[in-house]
Protein backbone atom coordinates (compact mmCIF):
# COMPACT_ATOMS: atom_id res chain seq x y z
CA UNK A 1 0.00 0.00 0.00
CA UNK A 2 1.17 3.54 -0.70
CA UNK A 3 0.82 6.39 1.79
CA UNK A 4 -1.01 8.41 -0.88
CA UNK A 5 -3.76 5.74 -0.93
CA UNK A 6 -4.78 6.77 2.60
CA UNK A 7 -5.81 10.26 1.51
CA UNK A 8 -8.69 11.75 -0.43
CA UNK A 9 -7.93 14.40 -3.03
CA UNK A 10 -7.47 17.20 -0.49
CA UNK A 11 -4.83 19.91 -0.23
CA UNK A 12 -3.77 18.76 3.23
CA UNK A 13 -4.80 15.51 4.89
CA UNK A 14 -3.75 13.53 7.99
CA UNK A 15 -4.78 9.91 8.65
CA UNK A 16 -3.89 7.55 11.50
CA UNK A 17 -1.24 5.06 10.41
CA UNK A 18 -0.54 3.16 13.64
CA UNK A 19 -1.10 3.67 17.32
CA UNK A 20 0.08 2.10 20.55
CA UNK A 21 -0.01 3.05 24.19
CA UNK A 22 3.32 4.82 23.83
CA UNK A 23 3.24 6.30 20.30
CA UNK A 24 0.91 7.62 17.64
CA UNK A 25 1.94 7.48 13.98
CA UNK A 26 0.10 9.64 11.43
CA UNK A 27 0.39 9.76 7.63
CA UNK A 28 0.24 13.33 6.32
CA UNK A 29 -0.21 14.55 2.76
CA UNK A 30 0.57 18.12 1.70
CA UNK A 31 0.23 19.07 -1.95
CA UNK A 32 2.57 21.49 -3.71
CA UNK A 33 1.79 25.10 -2.86
CA UNK A 34 -0.45 24.17 0.10
CA UNK A 35 0.06 24.76 3.82
CA UNK A 36 -0.38 22.73 6.97
CA UNK A 37 -1.45 25.67 9.15
CA UNK A 38 0.43 26.71 12.26
CA UNK A 39 -0.11 24.57 15.31
CA UNK A 40 1.63 23.38 18.49
CA UNK A 41 2.40 19.89 19.79
CA UNK A 42 2.48 19.33 23.53
CA UNK A 43 4.87 16.37 23.27
CA UNK A 44 8.06 15.76 21.25
CA UNK A 45 7.46 14.56 17.69
CA UNK A 46 9.38 13.51 14.59
CA UNK A 47 8.30 14.46 11.04
CA UNK A 48 9.69 12.22 8.29
CA UNK A 49 9.48 13.05 4.58
CA UNK A 50 8.80 9.93 2.50
CA UNK A 51 7.92 11.43 -0.92
CA UNK A 52 8.08 14.97 -2.32
CA UNK A 53 9.40 18.08 -0.62
CA UNK A 54 8.20 20.40 2.15
CA UNK A 55 9.54 23.27 4.21
CA UNK A 56 9.15 23.09 7.99
CA UNK A 57 9.14 26.50 9.67
CA UNK A 58 8.62 27.57 13.27
CA UNK A 59 8.24 30.64 15.44
CA UNK A 60 11.90 30.41 16.48
CA UNK A 61 12.93 31.22 12.90
CA UNK A 62 13.91 27.69 11.89
CA UNK A 63 13.31 26.89 8.22
CA UNK A 64 14.25 23.40 7.03
CA UNK A 65 13.68 21.77 3.63
CA UNK A 66 12.69 18.11 3.94
CA UNK A 67 13.13 15.74 1.00
CA UNK A 68 12.68 11.95 0.92
CA UNK A 69 14.57 10.39 3.81
CA UNK A 70 14.91 13.67 5.75
CA UNK A 71 13.33 14.17 9.15
CA UNK A 72 12.84 16.94 11.69
CA UNK A 73 12.51 16.56 15.45
CA UNK A 74 9.70 18.87 16.55
CA UNK A 75 10.04 20.57 19.89
CA UNK A 76 6.96 20.73 22.15
CA UNK A 77 5.19 24.04 22.70
CA UNK A 78 6.76 25.72 19.64
CA UNK A 79 4.32 27.03 17.02
CA UNK A 80 5.18 25.55 13.61
CA UNK A 81 3.77 25.00 10.09
CA UNK A 82 4.70 23.05 6.96
CA UNK A 83 4.58 24.26 3.35
CA UNK A 84 4.28 21.90 0.39
CA UNK A 85 6.96 22.42 -2.28
CA UNK A 86 6.31 19.22 -4.27
CA UNK A 87 3.34 16.89 -3.57
CA UNK A 88 4.49 15.20 -0.35
CA UNK A 89 3.77 12.20 1.82
CA UNK A 90 5.05 12.45 5.38
CA UNK A 91 4.94 10.38 8.55
CA UNK A 92 4.53 12.03 11.96
CA UNK A 93 5.49 10.08 15.07
CA UNK A 94 4.57 11.35 18.55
Amino acid sequence: MRLSDLHEKKDVSAKPLAESLSAKVTAIQILAGKLLKEHITTIPAVLICVIGEVVYEDEKGNSINLKPGDFKEIEPMVKHWVKGIRDAQLVLIK
